[in-house]
């Protein structure tokens, strides 16, 4: 199967069904999707975004899945274990159509040993968050949610969102990270992105996330000193290891208004890179040598997060963005790694309080018009929440599309299922050409459990309750969602996180509707209940303005 031409995978466009069923159509068009060549980091090994974040175990599976997903009837359930279909039930209509497990290991065997084992015999693959749910969407799913973090850290440290003249810098420019440029360019801020690989900055100036490539530091602040004079919002790109200039950076006397960092440090053997040699070198000694490759990646890892936190001390507000950095640091000896927060609780927690989180919608069309016409009833519905409306004022204007196109916005409970319905209903009407796709990303409220990072400080101390993203798949499955999945280890590695996924289909009939109206507040609800249990007092407030029931409310 390795003969396959990857650049041909692109999603079937328009209103023709290929499959029996709208929701097996839009199942398939997502796989293909998160292949597409404008989409995948790299789709000749099958890997979206995030070291070895994969759509499917290997070639012959995904051909599999393909067929299977063709001859799926609207009353069977396909089901995928680590991106291999392996059975098929006769189940309900209103039942998902695709159940996925990925990457779930038994608790004491779950680590990057254990995983890498299995994974090399073929037996698993890694599905990190929406590559193996197959509801990725490029940088942009990610984009609003490392904006409003820039913005929200903006207001703590400067009493505004605005940071016009202010400089941040952070690491990493792949399938993720690579919504970090734009992100800080939305800020107003002047940002720079180091990265090892110079051709993950040539693809974001390409896509139009980026501004600048430099190869050299002394030139890279240049520019950022200009520009942070000028008041000028920029995205700088700057090939190099983050260890080393950050420490560079720090040695200069040069203090970053904000300091972060988005490599793929979860991964110390497939996605962080180690200093002392060219990324070729890097990729050499890894194809060769992969436990001496991993063993300099973390001593790596550790001088990098001393760096951060030397900037830290000099005044840097310095935060982790969810790669799990700190625990591999802490590892090495760095007994202070945890001195700087995670953005979680440094920022997004309320607006998880509120059922609040990265909601996405693609149009299976293909045509850009069908996500315009939701952009603006979108800012109908909520006229009144202006960092909405300006948010898709500024995505209209600046993000480019990656495969079919799609748009991120942050909805929280009582939203999300509203809107839906009226956007089913243009569906039905013919106003949007084709179905659309309702998803979101792992990194939700009340779907994932990641000590290091989506719960990471809770306020009663359940960093570590895994029971919140099993019992959201449950409902979701409840509900008939048209696809869910539960998974293992993304965003911070194998071992420190378990979280879940729904993706409905909006097809414009009554059906549909009645899903959205259960799974659109169930699945938000699932933030509330979660917060509150935990004794957020915004949480419970929401609660009891928006009628959640929870039998034993504090």
């Amino acid at each position: 199967m390795s003969s396959l031409k990857v650049e041909n995978i692109r999603a079937p466009r328009g209103n023709e069904l290929t499959c029996k069923g709208w929701t097996q159509e839009a199942a398939m068009r997502m796989l293909m999707n998160n292949l597409d060549p404008e989409v995948a980091e790299n789709p000749a090994e099958l890997v979206v975004y995030g070291g070895i974040g994969k759509a499917a175990r290997n070639w012959e599976s995904y051909h599999a899945i393909i067929n299977e997903l063709k001859e799926l009837e609207n009353d069977e359930t396909l089901l995928i274990q680590s991106g291999k279909p392996v059975g098929k039930f006769r189940t309900y209509e209103n039942s998902p159509r695709v159940l996925i497990a990925n990457s779930n290991l038994v608790p004491a065997y779950a680590n990057w040993e254990n995983f890498n084992k299995l994974d090399k015999e073929g037996l698993m693959m890694y599905g990190q968050m929406t590559a193996g749910s197959w509801i990725y969407i490029g940088a942009q799913g990610i984009l609003q949610g490392t904006y409003l973090s820039f913005v929200e850290a903006g207001k703590k440290v400067f009493g505004s969102p605005d940071l016009t003249g202010k400089f941040i810098l952070t690491g990493g420019m792949g399938g993720m990270s690579g919504a970090q440029p734009l992100a800080g360019k939305m800020a107003k801020a002047v940002i720079l992105v180091v990265e090892v690989d110079k051709k993950r900055i040539e693809r974001k100036i390409n896509e139009r996330y980026c501004d600048y490539i430099y190869e050299d530091l002394d030139e890279a602040l240049k520019k950022v000193k200009e520009l942070t004079e000028k008041g000028e919002a920029a995205s700088i790109g700057l090939v190099g290891n983050c260890a080393d200039v950050y420490q560079e950076i720090h040695d200069r006397g040069i203090v970053p208004d904000i300091v972060t960092d988005q490599t793929s440090a979860h991964d110390p053997r497939n996605g962080y890179v180690p200093s002392g040699m060219t990324y070729e070198e890097a990729l050499t000694l890894r194809d060769e040598d992969p436990e001496k490759y991993e063993k300099l990646s973390l001593e790596t890892i550790a001088k990098h997060v001393r760096a951060m936190l030397a900037l830290q001390k000099a005044g840097a507000e310095t935060f982790d963005y969810g790669n799990n950095i700190r625990h591999y640091a802490k590892e090495q000896g760095v007994e202070n790694a945890f001195d700087f927060p995670g953005f979680v609780p440094a920022y997004l927690r309320p607006l998880f309080c509120e059922g609040n989180g990265p909601f996405r919608w693609v149009a299976l069309s293909g045509d850009p018009e069908d996500i315009y016409k939701t952009d603006k009833l979108a800012k109908e519905m909520f006229s009144e929440n202006k960092v909405l409306t300006n948010w898709i004022d500024m995505a209209q204007e600046m993000v480019e599309w990656q495969g079919l196109p799609a748009r991120i916005c942050w909805l929280g409970y009582g939203e999300r299922h509203k809107f839906a319905l009226k956007v089913n209903e243009m569906v039905a009407s013919g106003e949007i050409s084709a179905p659309i796709v309702f998803g979101r990303d792992h990194l939700d409220s009340g779907s994932v459990a990641s000590p290091n990072r989506e719960t990471e400080s809770m306020k009663d101390g359940s960093d570590a309750v895994a029971d919140w993203p099993i019992l959201n798949a449950l409902v979701n499955t409840s509900g008939g969602a048209s696809w869910v999945s539960l998974h293992h280890g993304g965003g911070v590695g194998m071992g420190y996180s378990i979280h879940a996924g729904q993706v409905l289909v909006a097809d414009g009939t009554k059906e549909a509707a009645e899903k959205i109206e259960r799974v659109l507040v169930s699945d938000p609800g699932m933030g509330v209940i979660r917060h509150a249990d935990a004794g957020y007092s915004r949480a419970i407030e929401v609660a009891e303005e928006r009628e959640v029931h929870i039998p034993m409310k504090k």
